[in-house]
């Protein structure tokens, strides 16, 4: 004690002045005068001094009782409501109503969160789930199809474009048309001469000299207003001839929908993995809480058999406080499990991306894995030979290689084809005539008038960009480094793969090898608990016996428990490796939680 109480002075746990007090009386020396029985007798009280003073200071770190004792030892507490409520039963299979998911963007309402059931699945069907409903799963989906697209898209290159273009609108303006000199020093003729008509005179009188018809004077001028509505329309075409960068854009696009068909399978594998240990988890809590259950009640069975025999002055006191400690520890073990199997079926039902409402619990009994068909070497071959996760990364590879040599070719030259044709019609009024000055300009005086006509064109265009300060040959050198980068990534993946494998084969094997010695001393601790409850009963033997043998028959059962569950998870993870997968989203997806004998088998 003393030496306890002194590692948790250094520790911070007791007061240094409690602690003082509680360990300062040291053993006095004999004293003078007194008999060795006297002195026996005295330091054997101060022993017991000492002793109460540190129990006492142990007592002061602990949080007072905010209840008061229980009276009936024999009662259990009473578990919280939500905790109940969280580990009901399972109310029947689950409803294909309620393997669909919800709206992505939709939060649980208070209704559903308080109207859940729980509802049985297998595994089979838990995977089926998880395939259809993973919100990862499906945004990979339409990362493939996107990448589908890319590619559709980069094919086009290949063919040429076609466009329509036209136009049509209304124009309006007024404009004023002077002259500034006239124009009868042409040499036109008497029909731009001042004087070169000869009119009747009214008066029936010689012939009067007039200008002739296009005479204009000096300062002769016209306003008119003009108004023209016109339309134009036609095709034309562009067709790349020669474009180097066209054909590696192409296969970078088809790698990268590559590496996203691996990436959709290898988090197909993963995603089975997850549920898989998800609920063969969820079954080793299932069966934790009846272990745990089944242990409590026997802890009040033996209580009951414990106060019985005090009564009778078969047992010390000692033996009945201890079955209340060994009881009340066992409670709490129990709430524990209960509450890690709730949070078990939550974690199940995220992963199922089940509706708000339903709660999964597993329906398959325990069941553990036959042995792995491979050895390690031919585990390790077949894990590499198509694995997606590598493949995947050899796809970003290609089309980082690709993207490089598309990015270098914007320095060759560009040839492009180039034609267009179409036509155009007008029609332009003229009104609201004003003459100054003697008029002018009458012979382009049209009141209305149309237009049209047509044109086409053809040609070539060559480009080639002869300087950029460098741009283009760095962003293709980048490319080039990130591809020289995906190789050591394909080397780390390698790797990782290897030690993923061989943690699961080796701890497959210890597993196997585990539970078999787990079934031996479950049967072993069985049968000696039997045989100690019944020397107890018969007052053959003590009760801390009983209760060793008791925590070893129920420590026996969860190692058991656990070699059972990590066979079927390290087996579940070899699994994960091998398992082929479809890299083609509208492929159907059948689970399978065993090797099949074609893969086992492959050379």
């Amino acid at each position: 004690m003393r030496i306890s109480a002194m590692a948790l002075l250094w520790l911070g746990l007791i007061p240094a002045q409690v602690t003082t007090v509680a360990l300062a009386a040291q053993p006095p020396a004999p004293l003078p005068g007194k008999s060795r029985q006297a002195q026996s007798t005295e330091l054997l009280e101060r022993s017991w001094q000492r002793l109460d003073a540190e129990l006492r200071a142990l007592d002061q770190l602990l949080p007072g009782e905010p209840e008061p004792p229980v009276g009936d030892v024999l009662s259990t507490p009473e578990l919280p409501a939500n905790l109940i409520r969280a580990n009901q039963p399972a109310t029947g299979p689950i409803q294909p109503a309620n393997k669909v998911a919800g709206p992505p963007l939709d939060l649980p309402t208070p209704q559903q969160l308080q109207a859940g059931g729980v509802a049985s699945l297998s595994l089979e069907q838990a995977l089926a789930i998880a395939f259809a409903n993973s919100a990862t799963l499906q945004a990979q989906r339409e990362q493939v199809a996107a990448a589908l697209a890319t590619v559709q898209a980069a094919m086009g290159s290949y063919w040429p474009t076609i466009s329509a273009f036209s136009n049509g609108g209304y124009e309006g303006s007024r404009s004023t048309t002077t002259s500034n000199k006239p124009n009868n020093n042409l040499g036109f003729g008497p029909l731009f001469d001042p004087a070169g008509l000869l009119s009747p005179s009214p008066s029936g009188g010689p012939p009067v000299p007039t200008a002739g018809p296009f005479y204009v004077p000096n300062g002769g001028s016209v306003a008119a207003t003009s108004g023209e509505w016109g339309v134009e329309g036609g095709l034309q075409l562009n067709y790349a001839l020669l474009d180097f960068a066209r054909t590696p854009t192409v296969k970078a696009a088809r790698a990268s929908l590559e590496q996203q068909r691996n990436t959709y399978a290898n988090q197909l594998r993963s995603l089975q993995l997850q549920v898989s240990e998800a609920y063969y988890k969820l079954q080793q809590d299932e069966q934790l809480v009846r272990v745990y259950d089944a242990n409590l009640r026997n802890d009040l069975l033996i209580l009951q058999d414990t106060l019985e025999l005090k009564q009778a002055g078969l047992v010390p006191r000692l033996d009945v406080l201890r079955r209340r400690a060994i009881q009340a520890s066992d409670e709490e073990t129990l709430i524990q499990a209960l509450a890690d199997r709730a949070v078990a079926r939550r974690q199940l039902a995220v992963l199922l991306n089940l509706p708000a409402s339903v709660t999964p619990t597993p329906s398959d009994p325990i069941v553990v894995q036959p042995r792995w068909p491979l050895d390690l070497e031919a585990s390790l071959l077949a894990a590499y030979r198509g694995n997606p996760e590598l493949e995947a990364i050899l796809a970003t590879r290609t089309a980082l290689a690709q993207q490089s040599q598309a990015t270098a070719a914007g320095l060759l030259p560009k040839l492009s084809l180039f034609a267009s044709g179409g036509g155009s019609s007008s029609q332009t009024s003229l009104g609201n005539f004003e003459l100054g000055g003697g008029g002018c300009c009458g012979s382009t005086a049209l009141p209305l008038s149309t237009s049209s006509g047509w044109d086409w064109s053809a040609g070539l265009t060559l480009t080639w960009l002869l300087f950029d300060a460098g741009t283009t040959a760095g962003q293709a050198r980048a490319l080039a480094k990130r591809e020289a980068a995906t190789a050591q990534q394909y080397a780390a993946t390698r790797n990782d793969i290897r030690l993923r494998i061989e943690q699961a084969f080796f701890n497959h094997e210890a597993s196997l090898a585990k539970l078999s010695s787990a079934r031996r001393g479950v049967a072993a601790a069985l049968e000696a608990f039997r045989d100690v409850r019944l020397r107890f009963l018969t007052g053959l033997d003590s009760e801390l016996n009983l209760s060793n043998t008791q925590d070893r028959l129920i420590n026996s059962q969860v190692q058991r428990l656990n070699a059972t569950v990590n066979v079927n998870i390290t087996y579940a993870k070899l699994l994960k490796e091998l398992l082929p997968m479809p890299r083609d989203p509208n492929l159907p997806i059948k689970p399978q939680l065993q090797l099949s004998s074609s893969a086992a088998t492959q050379p």
